[in-house]
């Protein structure tokens, strides 16, 4: 079963800025209770999409920079980028299908 991959501010240009397609960061810490809770999902999600979805995790703690780049307040933040660009964000512990939901979205809208 695939799992998400860490990204850092050395790879995100690379993992995000120039991916093609849907990609899912999960922005997190260790110390967040939320973060942990949807940590599992966001790994369930990494399986069922693999090869039309790529999932990340970002440590915002370990890299701040990344997170104030795009206003992360508040974590779990989870932003979806579509070809390096961000398109929708989903902040706090939401259910499975709440996310799905999205993506399944993501994934039909047409690529601007």
């Amino acid at each position: 079963m695939s799992k998400a991959a860490a990204v850092t501010t050395t790879t995100w240009e690379t993992e995000v800025g120039k991916a093609e397609g849907l990609v899912l960061v999960d922005f997190w810490a260790v110390w967040c209770g939320p973060c942990r809770m949807v940590g599992p999902i966001v790994d369930e999600l990494a399986g069922e999409y693999d090869g039309t979805l790529k999932v990340l995790k970002l440590n915002t703690d370990e890299n701040p920079d990344i997170a104030g780049k795009y206003g992360i307040m508040s974590i779990p933040t989870l932003l979806f980028f579509k070809n390096g660009q961000p398109v929708e964000k989903v902040v706090g512990a939401v259910p499975k299908r709440a996310l799905t939901e999205a993506i399944d979205k993501l994934l039909k809208a047409p690529t601007a």
